[in-house]
């Protein structure tokens, strides 16, 4: 089984291990039981033509979701199979309308609501998903081992995807407030405390904005189109994590692990498909 190089914890041992990630992603990618999540999924993913059909395969329905990092939600069959049948193409679509960017990547990557139909059977779409999985589950290996590596890691990807994306001076922030891994690191970066998240999202949203701009000098999310900011948000997480919980690493390890359960935020901040909904318009 596939056990990471984490030699020490913080910021000194992510500048270690990320030198050191592109051999040990080899590494995972070549494992045994890898390898037949992908060959399960490649041999059987073009026999996919509906919603239903994949939810009824809870083999291939771990790796499609995995491959978003979604796996945590794979009980969630009504809102899967809604989110997908409805597809992505017209704002009002329930994908568009979820505060979670992952969902709506999710359907349109399977296309099974949108004009051109499922993408099940393009060789395209399977070696995508397979690059989309490797990808996720390493980031979940690296986490077993040490959380707060994975909630860097998941960072560095997903507030590019935000600042990427052709909404993110007007829902970006609401994008990275409503995924608690994203929020934990944005919050550590900031210096802001959790307790924000009883407060109303347009404040928490200035909050942010204001917070970016003194730090980045810019206080839309598109701030993260830099890796340079990305690293400084990461260095400024792994420090504030280390004064916040101390050197143990069982204490950190369960502090990141409780924020990579689930994409919902804790009771108070009303950050949701309610804000979705008034923010997609």
């Amino acid at each position: 089984m596939f056990q990471p190089a984490i030699p020490i914890g913080g910021y000194a041992g992510w500048k270690v291990f990320d030198r050191s990630a592109a051999k040990q992603f080899d590494a995972f990618a070549r494992q045994a039981s890898v390898q037949r999540d992908l060959a399960y999924m490649r041999e059987n993913i073009a026999k996919i033509e509906s919603p239903a059909d994949l939810i009824a395969d809870r083999r291939l329905l771990q790796v499609a979701l995995g491959a978003f990092g979604l796996e945590d939600e794979i009980g969630k069959k009504a809102l899967i199979r809604r989110v997908l049948e409805e597809g992505t193409e017209d704002q009002k679509d329930f994908a568009n309308r979820l505060n979670d960017p992952r969902w709506k990547g999710f359907a349109a990557a399977f296309g099974f609501g949108n004009i051109g139909g499922a993408r099940t059977w393009m060789s395209s779409f399977r070696e995508d998903l397979a690059a989309r999985y490797l990808e996720r589950s390493f980031e979940r290996a690296v986490g077993e081992s040490d959380q707060s590596f994975r909630l860097a890691m998941n960072f560095r990807r997903e507030a590019k995807a935000i600042a990427s994306g052709a909404s993110a001076d007007r829902v970006g922030w609401f994008q990275i407030m409503g995924q608690r891994p994203l929020r934990a690191v944005a919050e550590a970066a900031f210096g802001l405390p959790a307790s924000i998240a009883n407060l109303d999202v347009d404040r928490q949203r200035a909050m942010f904005e204001a917070k970016s701009e003194q730090l980045f000098g810019e206080k839309s999310p598109k701030a993260f189109l830099d890796d340079k900011n990305i690293e400084t948000a990461i260095r400024r997480f792994f420090a504030r994590s280390a004064v916040e919980t101390g050197p143990s690493n069982d204490v950190r390890g369960a502090m990141a692990l409780s924020l990579l359960g689930g994409s919902g935020l804790a009771a108070g901040a009303a950050v949701g498909l309610i804000v979705s909904n008034a923010t997609i318009r």
